[in-house]
């Protein structure tokens, strides 16, 4: 089966260091915005964004990838549902940097456009694991 896996965490948090280490096809929403209207957030677009994702994850399956990380905040269980498919089995890398953390890093390398939505995010969080991933595939 098809393995998709999920970070989940904070924007500075680590999960996109930690999914280029990996080794596996990565799609980020990130990387698509920028692509397709060059800004990092653009409320209109939201919805191609999320429709590109998910066509990418689709096709690098198809072409014989056995996993793949989506690299994506995935904070709230809604977002998180949107990925669940019989094509593929969902797995989760949660990364538990705190708010605060976050916060000094993006203040480190000067993206203070960054702190209200750490804080927009932090707020938003709601994983537990259990009730995503009754597998035990949160870790």
């Amino acid at each position: 089966m098809n393995r998709l896996i999920l970070t989940v965490g904070l924007p500075l948090s680590g999960k996109t260091t930690w999914a280029l280490e990996q080794g596996w096809p990565i799609v980020n929403p990130d990387s698509i915005r920028l692509a397709l209207h060059g800004m990092p957030y653009k409320q209109v677009a939201e919805p191609f964004v999320w429709a590109i994702a998910k066509c990418m994850v689709r096709a690098l399956f198809l072409a014989g990838h056995g996993v793949v990380i989506l690299d994506a905040t995935n904070v709230t269980k809604k977002r998180r549902d949107d990925w669940e498919s019989d094509h593929w089995q969902r797995e989760a890398r949660v990364f538990r940097a705190t708010k605060e953390e976050c916060l000094q890093r993006a203040a480190a390398i000067g993206r203070d456009d960054l702190f209200s939505m750490i804080e927009r995010m932090a707020e938003a969080w709601d994983f537990d694991g259990a009730d995503d991933f009754p597998d035990g595939s949160a870790g």
